[in-house]
Order: structure tokens, then C-alpha cells, then sequence
């Protein structure tokens, strides 16, 4: 059935019909290739907005149970229960004890326990966290002091300061200041403290409040072990959307931490102040959140690949080598990993965070320990952070569970180097890098003069979620100013959150605005959302989504890692 909506942006058509689009399924891999992402059933996710805590208790206990993911560091053959997560919804809200809400922000994403083989297995179930998080603490402050981030002098009363579309706060249970996206955290410890009564107020009830509704402002809270988290936001996102921003910030505080230190720390101080610990790191949240307002790999809960030189990189692992992942401009180039272990997109992004935040991996090998929450929220693992070359954009990391490991690795990272040096990959990685990506001129129907004089297919993004991974063509006009990027990026934000929407989850949905038409179609392996010429019919552009989705499976083996290197 179809249903029109006149508004004055323009007019929505909302289908439900299966078998519009007959494009065949990119990405879909050979029998026996090994997949670079798993696929889990949504409910199994530690972000699943249907898993919001039901327990009265563990809103005051510490959570010590709870973890974000399975517990693989130290223990192999034991896995965490998902810890619960707040969702949100409009209005002033909170959430009832035993209401339900079947609404999920990772879709189609993995976990991945199982169980390794080797001596990784050894290593990683050997490992003392208990005895080495301080240690790592302190060399991870070490390794952040070059990004020191200026103390804004803004507050609240600062004209300035209320001009910002989007604003981010994290404190603690006692109203402790943690980070603020902008202004000085000790001038906003007030407003922070109000924000850690309304959270406190709702809990008496025994409810959780999710957001606040005024006007054009949206107040989402997010409330997960022993950190409050708020957006404050007149921006296109949803609710969904920025509690999903929100549970990124609070992976990448754990990734300093690691929960078991965390839970720790605020069960034996309530007020501890956290900045003592995360003193340097506030880059790595500014960074992230600027990533997340144009990058749509975070949206998609995917990322985006490279041709794979995966080969050189296996034959020169060692033991203790966990995770060996090769990065340039935010993009994965290539993954090596044991058998049965793979990292989440959410734990790949924090590290492609980690490599553009800083630029001290530029100039020096560096060590540092990071902690993957969606791989282990309780352990460190042992990171060699270094650029292939001074010409290359590529950073190599080597992970490893054993904190003494750094020239065992660095001997790696030669023997590494020498053999893409050899292949002639280096260059191969400076042309990838350093070449535009594909045009969407090439998918115009010939003999619809409407599709070519109108400049069809303008955009599009095809999300994998077989594989986490997305491609985007280079953008062109009239998406060539940083101000049209971003009001694609807001149409984009808000077709996906229409299509995700839990009260009507929509498989295909055609918007026709002003500027341009929308489609957007979402099937068991893919997300597709297109942009095209606002007087283009949604026949015509279903004929150019059909070419584009034939081309990409021609393509594929080019545009995504359907197989991943394993040992």
C-alpha cells in the first residue's frame, strides 16, 4: 500500500511493496570465503534498545556484571551478558520497568566470541588486567600528551556557546563533570549537576528517562555504567541517531579505561573525578565527534574498504600477534585476525579515530594499550601504531595481548614493510588513496533524456550488512560545498532514521523535495539511499538503481573485502 503525505519540504510516497527494484544482490562472496564481519541477531547487541535494564537494582549497583562485550581477554570460554542500553524516543519520555522497545542501533552487526586456537588463546586467557591497567593508564597518558586540548572559556552565559548546533556532555552518577564538547567543564559543572538530577529524579521511579522534546531542540540522555551522557542538539539527526553518537563517545572513554577499571574506580569513589584519568585523551572525543557529523560509515555501522595486501602482512605475523589492521584516511585497507575473533565496526572506528586524532604516530613507532569494548570492555590490548612510510598515508597496527611484545612487533612492522615495499604496494596504496572514487555519470539510462538532461543518479550510499562495508561515489555538483555536503548528509540522516523508524520500519521510502528526489531500500544484505534530480519519476530512478546494483556486483570484489586474511 502507498500513503502521501503533503508537507510543505515536499511530498513523501512510502512503499511496501518487496520486489521493486530487481538489481541483484552485490556482495554476496564465494562458498568458503571467510566473511571480514559476522552477522548477529540484533537482540544480542549490547546497544539493543529493547534490552533497557530491568532490574531496579542495577541502576545503584555497579554493574559489575554487565559488560559490552564478551570478556574475550581474559576469559576465552565465558561470555558477558550485553550490557543494557537506554533508547530513546520524542518527547518528554522514560522508560517503564517492564516495557519493551524493539528498536536496535547497530543493525545486522556482530559480536564475535568464539573460541581461538594457538597460542593466542594462551596469551589472552593468561592475561592479568587486574595487575597491568595502571601501568597501561599511565603509558596511554603518555602517548596523548602532544594533542593537549585548549580549555575552551565558554559557558553558558557566552553568546557563543549557545550558537553551537550540537552540544555533548558526559559526568558521572555523582554529577562530576567529564567532558563537554564545548566550554569549560568546571564552568558547566552547574548545568551538568542539573542534568544529573533530572536523570536522578526520573530514577525514583523507577524509570529511565531518554529525552527531552523543546521546539527544535532535542535533549537525549543516555545513561550506561557510571556515566550520564547528553546531546543537546538542533540538528537533522534522531533520537536513535544521536543515542548511537552517544554510545560511541562512551566506547571511547572505555577505550582509555576499560570498564572493569571504571566500575573500580566509581564504586570505591563516587566522586572520583574521571578527567584525572582521561587527562590529554578529550581530542579523541572531539575528533570522533566531528567524524560522525559527515561520515556515514558511522550512520551505517560500517566502513569502508581498500584492495586488500593482506598476504605480505599474514607472512610476517608472530605469536603474539592478535590483530594486525592496515588504515589510510579513515578507510580499512586491510584486516589480518585468528580464525574465529573479528572486530566490530564500532571497535574498528575507535581505532581509525585513534590514528586521525593524533599526529605523533607520524613522526615515531609508538605503543599504547587500547581497549576494544565491543571485542573485551575488561582488558587492554597492546597496540604498534606506526606510519609504513613518510610518503604513505598508511598506519600499520599490530594489537597483542602482551605488553612486553613492542620489538617483537616492530621487527614485524620491518619485515612488513620490506615485503610491500617489494610488491611495488606502497604506490599501489598512494594511487588508491590519492584517486577519486567512481562517478555516478556512468549509470545514466540512455534514451531518457529526463535522466540525462537532469543529472539523474547524484549520489547514493549501498550499505553491506553481510559485510559492514559501504560505498559512496565522489560527490559533484551541486554537492561540492561543504554547506550542500552537509544538508545531503541531514536528507540521508533523516531517510534513514524514516526507514529505521520502530513504529513503521519502512522497506522502501521515496521522499520528493525540493532540491532533489530521495529512495531509499533496505533489503536483508543491503541499505541503499540515493539522491536524485527532483523531477525525476520513481520508475526512472528504480531503472538507474538497477543499473547502479549491476554494476556493483561486477564490481565487487573490487569495492568490498568479501574475505578476510585468517590464521
Amino acid at each position: 500500500m502507498a500513503a502521501a503525505i503533503d508537507t510543505n519540504a515536499g511530498v513523501e510516497r512510502e512503499e511496501q511493496e518487496q520486489d521493486v527494484l530487481q538489481g541483484a544482490e552485490p556482495g554476496a562472496g564465494s562458498v568458503g570465503q571467510e566473511p571480514l564481519f559476522y552477522v548477529q541477531p540484533d537482540e544480542e547487541l549490547d546497544v539493543s534498545v529493547d534490552e533497557i535494564c530491568t532490574d531496579p537494582e542495577s541502576r545503584t549497583s555497579a554493574h559489575s556484571d554487565a559488560s559490552l562485550a564478551s570478556g574475550l581477554i581474559s576469559s576465552l570460554s565465558s561470555h558477558g551478558s550485553p550490557e543494557a542500553a537506554n533508547s530513546s524516543s520524542p518527547k518528554i519520555d522514560v522508560v517503564d520497568e517492564d516495557e519493551n522497545f524493539n528498536e536496535t542501533l547497530f543493525p545486522g552487526q556482530a559480536d564475535m566470541p568464539g573460541e581461538a586456537d594457538g597460542s593466542v588463546d594462551e596469551k589472552i586467557a593468561s592475561l592479568s588486567v587486574q595487575d597491568e591497567q595502571e601501568e597501561a593508564r599511565k603509558t596511554r597518558a603518555a602517548s596523548v600528551l602532544e594533542i593537549g586540548r585548549e580549555a575552551s572559556v565558554e559557558d553558558v552565559n557566552d553568546p557563543q556557546w549557545t550558537l553551537h548546533k550540537k552540544h555533548v556532555f558526559a559526568f558521572s552518577e555523582a554529577g562530576k563533570p567529564i567532558y563537554s564538547r564545548y566550554g569549560s567543564e568546571d564552568k558547566l559543572a552547574t548545568l551538568m549537576g542539573v542534568m544529573q538530577a533530572l536523570v536522578s529524579f526520573v530514577q525514583v521511579g523507577k524509570n529511565t528517562i531518554r529525552c527531552i522534546m523543546a521546539g527544535d531542540h532535542k535533549f537525549v540522555f543516555l545513561v550506561r555504567g557510571h556515566v550520564i551522557l547528553v546531546a543537546v542538539a538542533y540538528t537533522p539527526e534522531s533520537v536513535t541517531q544521536l543515542v548511537l553518537q552517544l554510545s560511541y563517545v562512551y566506547n571511547q572513554i572505555l577505550s582509555v579505561l576499560t570498564y572493569t577499571q571504571l566500575a573500580r574506580i566509581m564504586e570505591q569513589r563516587r566522586n572520583y573525578d574521571l578527567r584525572r584519568l582521561l587527562a590529554g585523551t578529550e581530542k579523541f572525543i572531539d575528533n570522533l565527534l566531528n567524524l560522525m557529523d559527515h561520515e556515514p560509515s558511522f550512520l551505517l555501522g560500517s566502513v569502508s574498504m581498500m584492495e586488500t595486501i593482506g598476504q605480505s602482512m599474514l607472512q610476517a605475523r608472530v605469536k603474539d600477534l592478535v590483530f594486525a589492521i592496515l588504515v589510510a584516511n579513515n578507510q580499512l585497507i586491510t584486516l589480518i585476525r585468528p580464525k574465529k575473533y573479528s572486530l566490530h565496526p564500532s571497535d574498528l572506528h575507535l581505532i581509525f579515530n585513534l590514528v586521525s586524532a593524533s599526529t605523533s604516530f607520524q613522526t615515531a613507532e609508538s605503543w599504547t594499550p587500547i581497549c576494544l569494548p565491543r571485542f573485551d570492555n575488561s582488558g587492554y590490548l597492546y597496540a604498534h601504531i606506526s606510519y609504513l612510510d613518510d610518503n604513505c598515508p598508511a598506519c600499520l597496527l599490530l594489537l597483542s595481548t602482551d605488553r612486553d611484545a613492542f620489538f617483537e612487533l616492530a621487527e614485524t612492522r620491518l619485515k612488513t614493510v620490506e615485503r610491500l615495499k617489494r610488491y611495488r604496494c606502497l604506490e599501489a596504496i598512494n594511487e588508491a588513496v590519492a584517486k577519486k572514487s567512481y562517478s555516478t555519470a556512468r549509470f545514466y539510462v540512455v534514451g531518457f533524456m529526463l535522466l540525462l538532461s537532469f543529472n539523474s543518479v547524484l549520489v547514493s550510499l549501498l550499505l553491506q550488512i553481510s559485510t559492514a562495508q559501504y560505498t559512496s561515489p565522489e560527490l559533484e555538483a551541486p554537492y561540492v560545498e561543504p554547506e550542500e555536503q552537509e544538508r545531503l548528509f541531514g536528507l540521508y540522516l533523516y531517510l534513514h532514521h524514516r526507514i529505521h523508524s520502530p513504529a513503521r520500519p519502512l522497506k522502501i521510502l521515496c521522499h520528493v523535495g525540493v532540491r532533489e528526489m530521495l529512495l531509499g531500500w533496505v533489503t536483508s544484505g543491503f541499505e541503499l539511499y540515493a539522491a536524485f534530480s527532483p523531477l525525476v519519476t520513481k520508475p526512472d530512478a528504480i531503472i538507474a538503481i538497477n543499473k547502479l546494483l549491476r554494476w556493483i556486483k561486477r564490481e565487487e570484489d573490487r569495492l568490498f573485502i568479501l574475505s578476510s586474511q585468517v590464521f
